[in-house]
């Protein structure tokens, strides 16, 4: 939830934003040096792997940890984990590791609805006023069309100054009270549809996670079920995607997991465990790098959607903001080597890119920690540098002409 305009060493630092990556920039502190430990694959040791530029994300990129994954036509080809679970025991990161993967999120949310078109229960092109009678003023000139891809001009629910912390005292009151803080979809909601709108619907494109909280309701309108039911049900269970959950409100992550981080003036503070219903339909998911490389694999191959509606969803629009094209819950950006598609996404403490190719023949997936607040200046270059490895292999560019792509800026 990261919002899509650069967070700037100013601490007027924003809970929330673009890919659901909310993770806060705060005061200023050392990165630290976290040792880039992991195991790695046969085929990294084979140097077909970025496992040297994974390193670097730990080493020079200010994350505490970072857990990757590359699939070819079915296949594991590599893995990799770089950095530790905590800063407490410095036990190695685990390469099978839980992460929080934000708005991530959205692809299957956004799924879910192109089956419900294909199944005819509803229109891409009916008006929020029809789904959600009465939900969002001027509804029927808004359509589910546009939320799914950012152009209905809804404000974003997280610029809402309860979502808000600008300085060190207000970041120390979310720690202590904030993040435990359980909303409804009502709640955030009520934030979007009653801020200032950036334009007419149809009329431009900005990132609003408002557009997936109303997505959600809009499939537990449909269905009878909420949007995680659906999500399990038609995807999650299919696929025997066994690690990936939909906590709603409960705090912790399941099984092996890297500890989050926020920095204060004092040193890195967990943030770990936090209350995730602020990010409900736009971004509330857990996942692996396994799970997600498979769903990536299904969703692109076809097993998910009719080519008709995978065609729909891969259909772009401009988002100049991210510096990509934006579809339906899914991303398009272009690299040296060509497009890429998937998401970007994140919550305090983690950060997940999920990208592959259109085809569904190749896929990765990256979570890293990155502790906003004691980046350095190489953090947007080394994590460029392993997204352009892992996206384009053999193909990558030297690393002179590095640290432009962007997915980071996505992130930012």
């Amino acid at each position: 939830m990261h919002t899509h305009r650069t967070v700037r060493t100013t601490r007027a630092v924003r809970l929330a934003a673009v890919a659901l990556a909310l993770t806060a920039t705060l005061a200023t502190a050392p990165a630290g040096a976290v040792a880039a430990t992991g195991t790695t694959a046969r085929a990294d040791a084979a140097g077909t792997g970025p496992g040297p530029e994974l390193r670097a994300v730990v080493e020079r990129g200010a994350s505490t940890a970072a857990l990757a994954e590359i699939r070819e036509n079915g296949r594991r080809t590599w893995r990799d984990a770089a950095g530790v679970t905590d800063l407490d025991t410095n036990r190695p990161a685990r390469a099978d590791g839980y992460f929080r993967i934000g708005s991530v999120t959205k692809t299957f949310v956004a799924t879910v609805v192109l089956q419900l078109a294909e199944e005819g229960r509803l229109r891409l092109d009916d008006s929020v006023q029809k789904l959600l009678p009465g939900t969002v003023p001027g509804g029927d000139a808004i359509t589910l069309r546009q939320l799914l891809n950012h152009t209905s001009g809804l404000f974003d629910y997280l610029e809402d100054p309860r979502f808000l912390y600008r300085d060190e005292a207000s970041l120390r009151t979310y720690l202590d009270r904030g993040r435990w803080v359980s909303y409804s979809p009502a709640d955030l909601i009520g934030a979007g549809v009653n801020g200032t709108r950036y334009f007419p619907p149809g009329q431009g494109w900005h990132y609003s996670n408002t557009n997936y909280i109303l997505i959600g309701e809009v499939i537990r309108t449909v269905t009878g079920r909420s949007w995680q039911s659906e999500v399990n049900r038609r995807i999650v269970r299919p696929l025997h995607l066994d690690d990936t959950t939909f906590p709603n409100d409960r705090t912790g992550l399941p099984g092996p997991h890297a500890h989050g981080y926020v920095a204060l003036p004092e040193g890195r503070t967990d943030i770990t465990r936090l209350n995730p219903s602020f990010g409900d339909a736009a971004g509330n998911g857990i996942s692996t790098t396994a799970d997600l490389n498979r769903f990536h694999a299904a969703l692109f191959g076809g097993r998910l959607l009719s080519p008709a509606r995978l065609a729909e969803m891969t259909t772009v629009v401009p988002a100049p903001s991210i510096g990509a094209h934006y579809g339906l819950g899914v991303i398009r950006y272009d690299f040296p080597c060509g497009g890429v598609w998937g998401h970007t996404g994140g919550i305090p403490g983690y950060n997940t890119i999920w990208l592959g190719a259109k085809d569904g023949t190749r896929q990765f997936a990256l979570s890293f920690n990155l502790t906003e607040g004691a980046e350095t200046d190489d953090t947007a270059t080394t994590l460029n540098a392993f997204l352009e490895k892992a996206s384009c292999g053999a193909q990558a560019p030297s690393p002179a002409v590095t640290g432009t792509n962007p997915p980071f800026r996505a992130l930012r």
